[in-house]
């Protein structure tokens, strides 16, 4: 089928897979995204899905109907190892860790599956991550779950499985969030109907003169800079705040339930934690002596629902706000008035 779930299948089996485990965590139009990357198809009684020691490409969740899981015995016949319910996943592992189907899949009787193929899921995860860290949440609670059962180890599953959502939502040089974490992130809340009356602040910032710093110095002093300023960021935030590195010397930091005059304490934390910091860094391009130079940071502020009630509105009413900083001179703090 080439129609997306939405459009294919009925309001009741739609609703049966969003109660899947794979994606019991995501919110209606969470679900209503990743629909757009999975496909349907029904398979009769005694059709073959995959066989043992294939390599596939796919994942699947099985939504009506049931599976016969089969594996080869020494000499060579199969032998029942399991039975498929409706809701489980299965296929993960050919699409994590690259590995052969462990098992013959046929189906017991007329049945629905969701195919999720490799290139979709890895879009989820790259394209939208705040939901592709909820099914990798949601596969690593199952295997778990499993594993104490089976006593069998897929430590190299969950190992993958984090790894895999650090390199989805941060920046790499930094280990801060990155932009489209951040965009996710205040989209989310926007979105969720519980939180529609709940405060929320964004600071947006950039190093002041950074690019002084790169022709004088060199980029890899530039570098030791932006990374010394991401450390005296997060060293100002709670564990609910969400800092991030948009590019270069641009960063953000969204403060959920956050007011207009606790926002401006954490942006002047923030920018005089960044001026009182010293950066070795090499005294020319290639040089081998060392010294220590600081710099400035000029951060805006835009608070939402008051100043905006959209992310592109609120990213860009901040942005507007680290603008007027600037124009006033830099190294200054501005809210947008």
């Amino acid at each position: 089928m080439s129609e997306n779930l939405a459009s294919v299948l009925s309001t009741a089996i739609v609703s049966s897979a969003k109660e899947t485990p794979l994606f019991l965590n995501l919110t209606d139009e969470e679900f209503v995204t990743v629909a757009k990357f999975i496909t349907p198809i029904h398979i009769k009684k005694d059709d073959l899905i995959f066989e043992e020691g294939d390599y596939g490409q796919d994942m699947f969740v099985l939504l009506s109907g049931s599976l016969n899981a089969f594996g080869s015995q020494s000499d060579g016949t199969q032998r029942w190892l399991f039975d498929i319910k409706q809701g489980d996943f299965f296929g993960e592992m050919s699409i994590i860790a690259h590995e052969p189907r462990s098992a013959t899949l046929k189906a017991a009787e007329d049945s629905v599956v969701l195919i999720f193929r490799s290139i979709d899921f890895y879009k989820v995860i790259v394209w939208h991550p705040v939901i592709g860290c909820k099914i990798l949440r949601s596969i690593s609670v199952v295997q778990n779950l499993w594993l104490d059962q089976s006593s069998k180890s897929y430590s190299d599953l969950i190992r993958w499985g984090e790894a895999a959502r650090r390199r989805a939502i941060t920046d790499e040089m930094t280990g801060l969030y990155n932009r489209r974490f951040l965009e996710e992130s205040i989209k989310e809340r926007f979105n969720n109907s519980s939180m529609n009356f709940r405060i929320m602040s964004l600071l947006m910032m950039d190093l002041d003169r950074i690019h002084g710093i790169n022709d004088r110095y060199g980029t890899k002093a530039g570098d030791l800079v932006i990374n010394s300023s991401a450390e005296a960021i997060r060293s100002c935030l709670r564990p609910g705040d969400i800092p991030a590195r948009l590019s270069g010397d641009e960063f953000a930091v969204l403060l959920p339930d956050t007011d207009k005059s606790d926002a401006s304490r954490v942006a002047e934390r923030i920018r005089e934690n960044i001026a009182n910091r010293e950066v070795e860094v090499p005294a020319a391009p290639g040089a081998d002596e060392n010294v220590l130079i600081t710099t400035r940071t000029s951060i805006g502020i835009a608070i939402a629902p008051a100043h905006a009630n959209t992310t592109e509105d609120l990213i860009e009413i901040s942005d507007s706000a680290l603008r007027k900083a600037k124009d006033l001179g830099r190294n200054r703090v501005e809210i947008f008035r």
